[in-house]
């Protein structure tokens, strides 16, 4: 995996773009968007990530957010993704 794009670093925040497969329009829909902001809150008092903003939009997400409690923010978003993609 290349890690030239990847947030290897716990001091520095990041400008996260999440897109569906095929820029699908998922988030249309109440339900979905607050299964994303449930698993957000969950990544915030679990796995120590900090928001700063975030915007859903009809098929990706931005995020401005880092890593704290010496989390890494990589680690923490393939585990947000993973659980969010079923």
């Amino acid at each position: 995996m290349s890690t030239k794009y990847k947030a290897t670093t716990t001091e520095d925040a990041y400008f996260i773009t999440i897109i569906t497969v095929g820029w699908v329009d998922v988030f249309t829909r109440l339900n979905q968007k607050q299964i994303i902001i449930q698993a957000l809150r969950y990544c915030q008092a679990q796995k120590g990530l900090e928001i700063y903003g975030y915007c859903i939009m009809y098929s990706h997400i931005h995020l401005l957010c880092k890593a704290t409690n010496g989390f890494i923010l990589s680690d923490v978003m393939r585990d947000f993704k993973k659980h969010t993609s079923k």
